[in-house]
């Protein structure tokens, strides 16, 4: 694929042959292994770069005794080729995803919270439409998985928007409306209680989200308002498996959404303790890159994702849009 990328007139106009070179080098830092990755010789190499750096006329790379290095308008030629190229592998395989049916990969990311019922829900009702698309999905904590997004390793997150994230490189659609309770082994101790408070609760184990994430904050923000420590008896995991296990078999307690409380609840084992925790925490939701354009296999999946969620949380449904992601 040698044909210019179309641009508006007067702009400059790049080959693909000469955006992948752009790439080879910002990688290699080195005119030669670059040359040798992009199957061309080091003089040919050597005369694109100068022929690109034309085209912008301006340096796009300092000569170094030993390699090369981007300058401040190299850095932001190959980021916006980078996104060029990502946007014309999309395209293709957009292309041959139509051609052959719905296909493909789709790489989702999600907190823990809808896993047990939203995440399987969705998928179960996308793979009755297009059983060959691939989906990858991956647990972790909202702050990973954003960093996952913006380095294009998922088409998309259920999760929050880190505290410290810079926003306007995403977009957010919330999808659901969280109330938080404690769960614990059916027989524990408290159990029985009908004037339990927050005392109560810090003189047992708890099973907490990674420290950093918003939860664990939230946690320990709530025992240190009402003047308590956050209990130093504590199992950090983000497992469905090792948090069942745990409330099952020990006096450890747990802060989950009450959706996430049902799903414990089912084995027959694990109760909501009979109080209401002053924790707030924000609702998760769908979150992408703005400059993202999604597949046909990733939108099948989050209009799943959207019914699913409105069924389980009573919202309205999102309003059917043409962009991929709709913008808030």
């Amino acid at each position: 694929m040698n044909d210019p990328i179309r641009t508006p007139r007067h702009h400059p106009r790049l080959k693909t042959r000469q955006m992948t070179l752009l790439m080879a080098l910002d990688e290699t830092r080195n005119i030669h292994r670059s040359a040798e990755e992009t199957g061309m010789s080091q003089p040919a190499a050597s005369k694109m770069l100068k022929d690109i750096e034309g085209v912008f006329g301006v340096p796009l790379f300092d000569r170094l005794p030993r390699g090369i290095r981007p300058t401040e308008y190299g850095e932001a030629v190959i980021r916006h080729v980078r996104m060029a190229l990502a946007c014309l592998a999309q395209a293709q395989e957009s292309v041959a995803t139509l051609q052959a049916g719905l296909s493909g990969k789709v790489s989702v990311g999600a907190i823990i919270t809808p896993c047990p019922s939203l995440v399987p829900q969705a998928i179960i009702r996308t793979k009755r439409e297009a059983p060959n698309l691939n989906i990858s999905f991956e647990v972790s904590t909202s702050n990973e998985l954003v960093a996952d997004l913006k380095r294009g390793q998922v088409d998309f997150v259920l999760g929050r928007i880190p505290e410290q994230e810079d926003q306007p490189s995403l977009l957010y659609e919330e999808i659901s409306r969280e109330v938080r309770c404690v769960v614990a082994r059916v027989g524990h101790p408290l159990m029985t209680r009908s004037d339990l408070n927050l005392s109560d609760l810090a003189r047992f184990g708890w099973i907490l989200s990674a420290r950093g994430t918003i939860l664990h904050n939230r946690i320990d923000m709530m025992f240190r308002t009402a003047g308590l420590d956050l209990p130093s008896n504590t199992v950090e995991t983000t497992s469905v498996l090792v948090v069942m296990n745990m409330l099952m078999h020990t006096d450890f307690l747990h802060a989950v959404p009450v959706d996430v409380a049902s799903f414990y609840m089912r084995t027959g084992e694990i109760a909501m303790l009979p109080i209401n925790i002053p924790c707030a925490v924000e609702n998760y939701g769908i979150i992408s890159r703005r400059d993202a354009i999604a597949s046909p296999g990733a939108l099948l999946l989050l209009r799943h994702v959207r019914e699913v969620a409105a069924e389980i949380f009573e919202l309205e449904p999102s309003a059917p849009t043409t962009e991929p992601f709709p913008r808030f």
